[in-house]
């Protein structure tokens, strides 16, 4: 099992990506193959919709000089994604959206193949509006009929300077928390599919 964490923050080492690796950390313990990947300051470009992804069809993006295939690659290889975000004016960053945007259409034109996947939503905050960067990151898992699973509270953890979310005790048990349920959920739902195969050419 591949869990794929994607860090939508410039700062590479900041209080988002020590939130996804509080995360990612009960699943590695687990057995799972986990990746943290930076997004946020690169060189990332917003959807032009220009649908070529549909007549492609080959779960790829027709912008092919950025980041986006490559990650886009991974995250159809992975069972888990746990995307991640510091909060920008009430919303995610100008990367994270980008590649939301991008990926969400990709998987549209090409079947759905995030159907089934686990997807989570992680985002550093400083005082307020994390509950809309949550929201946003999950429109696009719920409209790409992906399976979110919950924690203790929203995947939210409170701080400002570099690595200050490491003292919000209760964002870091939820972090925790959120990783062992994915663990929980990727078993069940591999279990469910050795069993129940879907149907060829079945939505569920």
């Amino acid at each position: 099992m591949y869990a794929l964490a994607i860090n939508g923050s410039p700062r590479k080492d900041g209080n988002t990506a020590l939130l996804l690796q509080e995360v990612l950390t009960p699943l590695t313990r687990a057995g799972w193959e986990t990746e943290l990947v930076q997004v946020g300051g690169k060189d990332i470009r917003g959807c032009i919709a220009c649908y070529q992804c549909f007549e492609n069809k080959d779960n790829q993006c027709s912008i092919q000089t950025d980041i986006f295939n490559e990650v886009m690659a991974k995250m159809l290889q992975a069972q888990a994604i746990i995307l991640g975000s510091p909060t920008y004016f009430t919303d995610v960053t100008a990367e994270l959206k980008a590649l939301l945007d991008r990926s969400g259409l990709v998987s549209q034109a090409n079947g759905v193949p995030f159907r089934g996947k686990i997807g989570a939503a992680v985002t550093a905050v400083r005082r307020a509006g994390a509950t809309h960067v949550f929201d946003t990151i999950n429109h696009m898992f719920l409209m790409s009929q992906m399976i979110v699973p919950g924690s203790t509270y929203w995947n939210m953890g409170y701080g400002f300077d570099k690595g200050e979310v490491s003292k919000d005790q209760a964002g870091i048990v939820n972090m925790r928390h959120l990783g062992s349920v994915i663990n929980w959920l990727g078993a069940a739902v591999h279990d469910h599919l050795a069993q129940y195969p879907e149907p060829e050419g079945t939505i569920i």
